[in-house]
């Protein structure tokens, strides 16, 4: 008697336990389709789980440097366009240079000449301090200040550092942020180091001071803007280069992050036809062991008789 006792109990455990599995393995199902992920726990599968927490920390990494590289393109089209912007003051600055230079003018028109480039010189003091999107100065390397600054005589000094450093852009891969001023605005003439402020200053000198002098004095500032300008044009192709590769890197980067979500696909989502066809064939066993269990819940020996 305590034998079937004994057995009696085993197999009503037994039963209770699959059909609780069914259950727990029903619900999994439902889950998976509901929420259209396979893992929602490490225990389900420890080995996709931690392959998905890599592809998780390859996805944050790559929306950092895809943020950076946004970041970088953005202001490298600013720096680029006050560096078109200074091309185009140093042709207009050429041009009044060259029309103030003839015997033809008199000294009325050439004040008026110098009066234009002071303008000018203003414009360019302004472009010099550009700013990025978030108020960074674009010219002053890794400086907080302004790029220029004038000092207690009005003199236009350089007031960043000669680092313009680098942002991390994809792996393994850094492009350097932009220019300095040094770099925009600084060359030799003749082999002596001057700078596109102090060439303006010059010519505006120049032209105010008049008399039969102004021409020669015009005129040897020819070199300093041309000099100025071939600065220019060089530093607008380093930029136009590295924006260009910032370009190619974010077009790697958009075929990662594809070719990353694919693995995370394969790797965490849920198959839904496969699960569905599971669902069905696990709600059909625990409706079946339900059953059974009912059935034989009910016999007794005196079924027997």
């Amino acid at each position: 008697m305590s034998t079937v006792s004994t057995s009696t109990g085993a197999y009503y455990t037994r039963s209770v336990a699959q059909m609780n599995t069914l259950r727990d393995s029903l619900e999994d199902l439902q889950t998976q389709i509901a929420t259209g992920q396979r893992i929602y726990r490490g225990s389900q599968d420890p080995a996709a789980a931690a392959r998905l927490r890599t592809l998780s920390r390859v996805e944050v990494l790559g929306d950092i440097q895809q943020d950076n590289a946004d970041k970088l393109e953005q202001d490298l089209n600013f720096a680029a366009d006050q560096v078109g912007g200074v091309a185009d003051i140093l042709i207009r600055a050429k041009e009044l240079t060259v029309r103030g230079s003839t015997d033809t003018l008199d000294d009325t028109a050439r004040a008026a000449i110098a009066e234009e480039l002071e303008q000018l010189g203003e414009e360019l003091f302004t472009r010099a301090n550009g700013l990025t999107l978030t108020g960074e100065p674009l010219f002053a390397g890794t400086a907080a200040g302004p790029a220029f600054i004038r000092d207690a005589s009005g003199t236009v000094i350089y007031n960043g550092n000669d680092d313009v450093g680098a942002v991390p852009v994809a792996p393994g891969t850094e492009i350097e942020r932009g220019v300095t001023g040094r770099q925009v605005f600084e060359f030799d003439v003749g082999g002596t180091t001057t700078d596109t402020f102090a060439v303006f200053g010059n010519l505006v000198d120049a032209f105010r001071a008049g008399g039969p002098g102004v021409a020669a004095a015009a005129l040897a500032q020819v070199d300093g803007l041309d000099a100025a300008l071939d600065t220019i044009t060089r530093n607008q192709a380093v930029l136009g280069t590295r924006a260009a590769w910032v370009e190619v890197v974010q077009d790697n980067q958009a075929e990662r992050d594809i070719a990353t979500a694919e693995q995370r696909s394969q790797v965490g989502d849920t198959n839904i036809a496969d699960a569905v066809a599971r669902l069905q064939q696990t709600l059909t066993a625990l409706e079946a062991s339900q059953a059974s269990f009912a059935r034989v819940s009910t016999l007794t020996l005196f079924n027997a008789i």
